[in-house]
């Protein structure tokens, strides 16, 4: 088994100055992301589909939706190991985010689907194509 030295590890005085900030910002209350996650959008001829790294979160730690026009996703990654004690080092990140993206057309919304697999979170939002023929009269 490897033994772990903390006297070997390099001192990384933002890691200390960030960890410092986090502090603060929770003993004011504030209701700052902890972290957030990567996400690609791309769009096809049918649907637009996101994709965002949520490694370690499950199901019940994710909220999707759809409301005039901009799909938020939201969630919360719980900080682990925290019951052990204290850290010598942080550099998973932790707690709620949250992001929005407009979509520029309109989407089916009961035609989304999201799936959660090996860390990876895929939404697929429906384009509507709708095409009415006025008669003139």
């Amino acid at each position: 088994m490897l033994r772990w030295d903390v006297a070997f590890t390099r001192w990384d005085p933002l890691q200390d100055l960030l960890a410092l900030h986090e502090r603060l910002n929770r003993l004011a209350g504030a209701d700052e992301p902890g972290w957030m996650p990567p996400v690609d959008l791309y769009e096809t001829a049918d649907r637009y589909v996101i994709t965002a790294e949520v490694a370690g979160l499950t199901r019940d730690n994710i909220d999707i939706q759809v409301q005039d026009g901009r799909l938020t996703l939201r969630g919360e990654r719980p900080q682990r190991g925290a019951e052990a004690g204290r850290f010598d080092r942080v550099e998973r990140g932790h707690g709620r985010f949250a992001r929005a993206f407009v979509l520029p057309q309109a989407v089916d919304v009961s035609g989304i689907t999201a799936d959660l697999r090996d860390g990876v979170l895929t939404i697929e939002v429906p384009k509507v194509f709708d095409k009415r023929v006025v008669d003139v009269q």
